[in-house]
């Protein structure tokens, strides 16, 4: 089924292995971009970052996948250049959820003449690249696959499980597609993460820091160890902005504020009995797991385990830290590529031969 979407566009940027294209989507209150690669009727598989990441952190692990999928990979809002949300609103996983359906709901082809502006880094500098072939495309998505990172992972954990009959396969990279909060913690949570918010308001005229590239590359390297110099350099390439005297962080500081919208652990089990896509779960030995030290949160994330287990879900482990799939994507990618290929993949194939058979 075709629907017209108006104002969805590709820009198209370049290559990398395969065709890549810019993304933009408007939304009430701006526009959500990414990028898109591989053939236009391909599978579609939807990639979904990490918080604080943007969708460059699949810059070297999409071009090691199947080819015959279309991987389209968002900057979240108030992430990359997606716009930010508007004054007063929380960053959540519902809300999120709700950006995911906003993204697949469309799909047309058009083509137009303009010249648009991409914001690009090259040799640590940033210019403007002047993009005089606009081309339109985009198109419904009535099933698809999702590959989460960390944040990400959690996003399509609940989308899968909202929407359980538009997903046929879902990977969860150092993820466990829910994040259980204790119930007893869950007052004290609501209140930080509203007190947090009235004052990031109270210093809303404050002047944004300006950064020298060099300088930025070090904070972003201080403030997450897990990423190698040149996946920084990655997530940078959409991570910032020029401006008079050097560039600031495009993303919006209140997904920093705590997250005020949360499920329990009985909430997540049974969200995750929801899900009728196959699952597979790949966890760094030095990823996520080593944030869930305390004995009360390894009970989380061992239920959520065993719960994908229990379901003949796929959970494995290999060698590498929160972002491997970045860092080393030699590592993940030939899981990926497998599964995609058995549980989706092979299955298309073998549903078109029988259709064709038929006539």
């Amino acid at each position: 089924m075709m629907r017209a979407l108006k104002g969805v566009r590709h820009l198209h940027t370049g290559t990398m292995k395969q065709a890549v294209s810019e993304l933009s989507i408007p939304v009430p209150w701006g526009e959500i971009r990414g990028k898109v690669w591989g053939p236009d009727h391909g599978h579609p598989v939807l990639c979904l970052h990490g918080w604080a990441d943007n969708c460059g952190t699949f810059n070297t692990f999409i071009p090691l996948l199947p080819k015959e999928c279309r991987y389209v990979a968002m900057d979240l809002a108030g992430h990359g250049q997606s716009s930010h949300r508007r004054p007063g609103v929380f960053y959540s996983f519902p809300s999120y959820v709700m950006d995911v359906r906003r993204v697949i709901d469309g799909v047309w082809v058009h083509e137009v003449a303009g010249v648009n502006p991409l914001i690009q880094l090259k040799h640590q500098c940033l210019f403007m690249r002047q993009v005089r072939s606009l081309r339109v495309l985009a198109m419904q998505w009535n099933k698809f696959s999702i590959i989460g990172h960390s944040m990400g992972g959690n996003i399509a954990g609940l989308f899968s499980a909202l929407y359980p009959e538009m997903v046929d396969a879902v990977v969860l990279l150092d993820s466990y597609g829910f994040l259980p909060t204790d119930p007893n913690e869950m007052p004290k949570v609501m209140r930080q993460g509203m007190d947090e918010m009235l004052q990031f308001e109270k210093k809303t005229e404050e002047k944004t820091r300006v950064y020298t590239y060099a300088k930025a590359v070090e904070r972003l390297l201080a403030a997450n160890p897990s990423l190698s110099v040149q996946s920084v350099r990655m997530l940078l390439e959409r991570g910032l902005v020029q401006v008079e005297g050097g560039v600031v962080f495009s993303r919006d500081f209140r997904i920093n504020l705590k997250n005020i919208v949360r499920i329990s652990l009985e909430q997540s089990l049974e969200m995750q009995s929801r899900i009728q896509a196959s699952v597979l779960v790949i966890l760094a030995e030095s990823g996520f797991e080593k944030i869930f030290a305390e004995p009360d949160q390894k009970k989380f994330t061992s239920a959520l385990l065993q719960g994908y287990r229990d379901r003949n879900h796929t959970v494995v482990t290999v060698p590498g830290n929160h972002h491997v799939h970045l860092n080393n994507p030699e590592v993940v990618a030939p899981l990926v590529s497998d599964f995609l290929q058995t549980k989706v993949l092979s299955q298309l194939a073998r549903l078109t031969n029988e259709q064709t058979s038929k006539l």
